[in-house]
């Protein structure tokens, strides 16, 4: 006698990731070899997994990644930019056509879209005790004494920027760490950002310059580590990314 075997959540996504990789490997967008495949699998069910833990406020704007073709479409928009940038050797593939690396597992990511196409994305990173990216170019030990939980906000790419201004597409991802954190009782987030950017960033309120470097990592050219302190934005934050007016 046989039993029928019963699908929990865990093993329909398990099922689904595998599905979707099969698709994308016989339509030949991707030829990764078994270790690659596996990474792909692992980093992908673990992102899902904890994305659709977290609590979110299901902004109109700016949404959280919960699928699967999702998640495939953030690996392929972040490959995209980041070749188009020349950043490809910061932020490498592990599959070609598919930007994606282990920090993932552990990350909020947000992304936009316009008319069915993703435009733009960012994640934040939870710290876990195994560190964050910035902290193989700066350790951020200093802010974990506090006691309070940090995290860091990477991989923010979008597919067609404005030349001047801001557009909206950073504005609603902008909007969408804020949401992001304060609906899981988080209060700060480190970043790396351009030093000629931080004009900008400190108009936000909250925002500490807490190093300068010349280059970081494979970047030759000076960058800005950060913390935000949401808990402190400014009138003009308010006013510009959330709407509110006082």
């Amino acid at each position: 006698m046989t039993y029928p075997r019963y699908r929990t959540k865990e093993l329909v996504l398990q099922e689904e990731i595998s599905y979707t990789i099969d698709q994308l490997i016989v339509e030949k967008i991707i030829a990764p070899s078994v270790a690659q495949r596996n990474k792909m699998e692992k980093t992908m069910y673990y992102t899902l997994t904890f994305n659709r833990a977290l609590t979110w406020d299901n902004s109109e704007n700016v949404f959280l990644v919960l699928t699967v073709q999702e998640l495939i479409d953030i690996y392929i928009l972040r490959s995209k930019v980041y070749k188009n940038l020349g950043y490809d050797k910061e932020f490498p593939e592990i599959i070609e056509g598919m930007n994606f690396d282990k920090y993932d597992k552990n990350a909020a990511i947000l992304y936009t879209q316009k008319d069915g196409q993703m435009t733009g994305t960012c994640r934040i990173i939870f710290d876990t005790g195994k560190k964050l990216p910035i902290d193989k170019n700066y350790s951020l030990d200093e802010l974990r004494t506090s006691g309070k939980e940090i995290t860091e906000l990477s991989r923010l790419v979008i597919d067609k920027p404005r030349k001047s201004g801001l557009g909206k597409e950073f504005k609603y991802l902008t909007s969408g760490v804020f949401h992001m954190l304060k609906c899981n009782n988080i209060t700060r987030v480190v970043s790396v950002i351009m030093e000629e950017h931080f004009s900008l960033y400190s108009k936000f309120g909250g925002f500490e310059q807490k190093a300068l470097l010349s280059s970081y990592g494979e970047l030759d050219k000076p960058f800005v580590i950060t913390a935000w302190d949401i808990t402190k934005v400014s009138i003009f934050f308010k006013k510009l990314f959330l709407g509110i007016r006082e």
